[in-house]
């Protein structure tokens, strides 16, 4: 294999970003998350992965306890807005969460009516960023790199 022929990293450029990544309380699908954590850290971020049906609570005391740099939430039952909205007020209401970032993404409705206001409100409830279904993983790279502040310190997760 010529030099130039090599693969090129994956891992980025930017600092490694330690992302708590689930599901919503009601959506049992896993392989979306396999997906994500593969992706995650093969671009250098370090992921715990919570798994499916994530209760608020369990959500809440996790980011407590590992400080984060970013929650992420997918979905693929198409209930992601309803769960979004508890997980993010569950979120946004302990003194000790409210303040880290968080996105959601994937099937937020069962239907494509009605997108623009689940975005609106998954925005007002407290998300940084909302991802409809089929949005390209590098948008959430993108917003990894733009995150202020190193992860220095924070509990491993």
């Amino acid at each position: 294999m010529t030099p130039s022929a090599r693969p090129q990293s994956l891992r980025s450029p930017q600092p490694s970003r330690r992302v708590l990544l689930t599901t919503g309380s009601s959506d049992a699908h896993t392989w979306n998350l396999v997906h994500l954590q593969l992706f995650l850290e093969e671009h250098g971020h370090s992921v715990l992965n919570l798994g499916p049906c994530v209760p608020e609570r369990l959500l809440v005391d996790t980011v407590r306890m590992t400080s984060p740099d970013l929650v992420v939430l997918s979905s693929v039952n198409g209930h992601g807005h309803q769960d979004g909205l508890r997980a993010a007020r569950a979120l946004r209401a302990d003194d000790r969460t409210r303040s880290v970032p968080m996105v959601i993404g994937g099937l937020l409705g069962i239907s494509p009516e009605g997108a623009a206001t689940r975005t609106a409100e998954l925005l007002d409830a407290g998300y940084d960023e909302v991802y409809e279904d089929g949005a390209p993983l590098t948008a959430l790279l993108r917003l990894l790199a733009g995150l202020d502040g190193a992860c220095t310190g924070r509990a491993a997760a």
